[in-house]
């Protein structure tokens, strides 16, 4: 994600895609479609005949009128994309995960742990209930990846505001206004600017700070439902409970993920104006300016 500018990880669950699969372009594309048609395409040259070619093309003409249209085909194009998808995912969740310092590395192992005992409780159940069961997989796997996504924010955040010292953001600021009256016009225009910048970043900071506490608190909230659960599986016998109860820390998690991303584009305009401080100083005062600019997280 990083909170200078950027977005929140994709996240690395499998989903599904926007929109269907250009099913022609798939058929076409087959290895085996290709095949015939590269050995259409020889025969025509050793024999030097363009009837193997005519014969293929209108065999392939055939072929894209009714394969790409069979219901069959497309399900098992959707489960290539799907497959796909899923490793790409999987991928990302693994890069965000080794990408976690050795604390939250301990905390998602200690949650897989718990969810892994969810699922040993319920698979006994009878068949009639395994429906709901596979609802409830689902969901925490879900969890699973949201919860990464969650940490991988808090440590970034983290990061944050142990890099950032406001007080001499509010020092440098004060400074600015005191000379303001001071210097030339033109290093006015531009020290004017410098504050509004320096004032977005106090504001960003305070903002990251109001974020990362309720990044924090979903963390432990994802943690404490999911041990109740555990407690509760031992006994409960209805899934379809535990799956409602799953859908709904899957909501919240998804709300905090917007939260997130929301505090991100409150300031994705603040290298644009920095670029503009630069572009509005000319040569005799650009140098001097620059020793006293210090902006940048």
């Amino acid at each position: 994600m990083g909170f200078g500018g950027g977005n929140l990880p994709d996240a690395p669950g499998p989903s599904p895609s926007q929109k269907d699969p250009n099913y022609l372009k798939e058929a076409f594309h087959i290895q085996y479609n290709m095949i015939a048609l590269a050995g259409a395409a020889a025969l025509s040259l050793v024999g030097w005949t363009a009837l193997p070619l005519l014969l293929a093309g209108g065999l392939e003409m055939m072929y894209l009128a009714i394969v790409p249209q069979n219901w069959r085909f497309q399900r098992l194009v959707r489960s290539w994309k799907f497959a796909a998808e899923q490793k790409l995912h999987e991928s990302k969740l693994s890069d965000m995960l080794r990408s976690l310092p050795p604390d939250m590395q301990g905390r998602y192992i200690k949650l897989a742990e718990v969810c892994g005992s969810i699922r040993n409780n319920f698979a006994q159940l009878s068949s009639a209930s395994q429906m709901f069961v596979q609802q409830m997989d689902t969901r925490l796997e879900g969890l699973l990846h949201g919860y990464v996504r969650l940490l991988t924010a808090a440590v970034q955040q983290r990061t944050y505001v142990k890099g950032t010292d406001p007080e001499l953001i509010k020092k440098e600021i004060v400074n600015l206004q005191q000379e303001l009256d001071h210097d030339p016009p033109r290093v006015q225009d531009i020290n004017k600017k410098r504050i509004e910048i320096l004032s977005k970043r106090l504001e960003k900071y305070q903002k990251i700070c109001e974020n990362r506490q309720v990044v924090d608190a979903q963390c432990s909230a994802v943690e404490d439902v999911l041990q109740l659960v555990r407690d509760q599986s031992v006994t409960m016998r209805d899934p379809q409970q535990v799956s409602d109860q799953l859908t709904n820390l899957v909501h919240d998690v998804e709300q905090t993920e917007q939260t997130v991303q929301q505090v991100e584009s409150i300031f994705s305009g603040l290298t644009p104006d920095m670029e503009g401080i630069m572009q509005d100083a000319d040569p005799s005062t650009s140098s001097s300016a620059a020793q006293r600019t210090r902006i940048g997280s």
